[in-house]
């Protein structure tokens, strides 16, 4: 351990006396502008790629540049700023998309998808916005065709557990509790009625 620490710190000296020669050297500034430039179009490159592999939102892809020891803040606040400006970077576009990709695909309440897009570091006007847009037309929708999916793979519910199995599993959905038990009582309105 010892070994590597005084490797390392003479590494940071070596480091040090390299940075102090070059800004004696009077060709230095435009050195330095030449790096920048080139740290710039890295940094950029580096987004890019990021985005191609999958949308990012302005946060996600933050921290992930700042994780390149190349990459600074000024530079990557450039980068950000530059991409937004062309589009590649919008978060109120990727909140809706990913809340409309994802009811979709399958059905789950507000409080879930909220849950989903806070994980995705965007901030809390931007959620509110995207759930409004995705969920206008409310969730009774949506907790129909869970509650039928659920009904396909393990039938109605016959008992007091089976009802409390399909309550907890529409309240992992994120549906909130109200919508849960007027849903759950007219399917088992609808079951005395089959009977």
């Amino acid at each position: 351990m010892a070994f590597r620490r005084n490797r390392a710190s003479d590494k940071i000296n070596r480091r040090g006396a390299d940075y102090n020669r070059v800004s004696r050297d009077p060709a230095s500034s435009a050195t330095r502008q030449s790096n920048g430039k080139q740290d710039q179009e890295k940094v950029t490159a580096a987004a890019l790629k990021m985005l191609a592999a999958r949308p990012r939102t302005e946060m996600q892809l933050r921290e992930r540049l700042i994780q390149k020891p190349w990459a600074n803040r000024t530079l990557i606040d450039e980068c950000i700023r530059r991409l937004k400006e062309m589009g590649y970077v919008d978060d109120a576009r990727f909140a809706e998309s990913y809340a409309s990709h994802r009811l979709s695909v399958k059905p789950v309440g507000r409080a879930r998808l909220a849950r989903e897009l806070a994980l995705k570091k965007l901030d809390r006007n931007t959620i509110e916005r995207a759930l409004d847009q995705a969920f206008d037309g409310g969730e009774d929708d949506l907790i129909e065709r869970a509650i039928q999916k659920r009904i396909r793979t393990h039938g109605r519910p016959d008992d007091r557990g089976d009802t409390k199995r399909m309550f907890d599993h529409l309240a992992r959905l994120g549906f909130e509790f109200d919508l849960i038990i007027r849903k759950l009582d007219a399917l088992r309105r609808i079951s005395i009625d089959d009977e």
